[in-house]
């Protein structure tokens, strides 16, 4: 064997190894994100329709929120928390806790086939908890950055909350309805009651003194969520779409709302830094 040929060969090992190493790594960066909820495994068990209106959702999202940004650097001269801004953060945020409650409605469907009792309620408090971990990172984020304004239950606070008390109603399929316009009207009464204490904040019950930037309470949140578990069971019994449609999820401008979908958690974590970053540089850039 000539000397070339001799340093391939011993080269080869290196190289496989490098590589397998390589992947190593990347399979640990995967289990991570899926066990932070980051990622998620895609496949034929998920409906196109609902990562895009999760999609739209997002879109929406990020629209307000670029438009509260622009008036908390000024901007631009607008309320964002009365009149069209605010009903247009509610429709957001009322789309996102549908979906919320149908994707648990058709998740309950397809694992209660197979799992029953603590085994199956273990991976919506598990899943809860982790999503209530996540709004905890934004309640010390915002307490660090925005001192008063800091938010304590917020939409991601209140989507792990919704994961894990949501669990008891799975089963009990069209009496939910009833049960979620009862708790949305309970809420709304409760969010008009004058208090002096924060006591029962999670309920709906705010002092007026306690400014909240985000602030999603169980009643009338949870309810809207029982709507969309009623929802999910009548348009996905047994977990399976009754209805017919088209696979348009390959079209342009759908497939995009889907990925936004489909990498929704991550989004809303990141979002907003990235939009004061872009707003405050832009703004700082025209200031010259």
């Amino acid at each position: 064997m000539t000397q070339p040929d001799q340093a391939k060969s011993l080269s080869k090992p290196s190289t496989v190894s490098t590589s397998q190493a390589e992947r190593g790594k990347l399979r640990k960066i995967e289990k991570l994100g899926f066990f932070l909820l980051l990622l998620h495994k895609s496949g034929a068990n998920r409906y196109w329709e609902i990562d895009a209106l999760r999609g739209v959702a997002i879109v929406m999202m990020v629209v307000y929120h670029l438009a509260y940004d622009l008036v908390l650097l000024g901007y631009y001269q607008a309320s964002v928390v009365t009149g069209p801004w605010r009903v247009f953060a509610r429709v957001t945020a009322s789309l996102f806790i549908l979906l919320v409650g149908v994707s648990l409605a058709i998740g309950f469907a397809r694992r209660s086939r197979q799992e029953r009792g603590w085994r199956l309620f273990n991976k919506y408090l598990v899943r809860g908890l982790k999503l209530l971990g996540w709004g905890m990172v934004i309640t010390l984020v915002t307490w660090i950055y925005m001192g008063k304004a800091v938010i304590i239950f917020g939409i991601l606070h209140l989507i792990g909350a919704v994961t894990i008390l949501a669990y008891p109603f799975l089963s009990l399929g069209w009496a939910n309805l009833p049960i979620g316009v009862a708790m949305i009207a309970l809420g709304i009464h409760l969010n008009q009651l004058p208090v002096s204490h924060p006591w029962l904040l999670l309920l709906g019950l705010r002092p007026p003194w306690l400014f909240q930037v985000d602030y999603f309470p169980l009643l009338p949140w949870l309810g809207v969520a029982l709507l969309g578990v009623f929802i999910g069971q009548s348009l996905y019994p047994g977990g399976t779409r009754r209805f017919n449609l088209l696979e348009w999820d390959r079209k342009p401008g759908i497939r995009e709302l889907v990925w936004l979908g489909h990498h929704a958690l991550a989004i809303y974590l990141i979002h907003q830094p990235i939009l004061i970053t872009v707003v405050s540089a832009l703004g700082a850039l025209k200031a010259r």
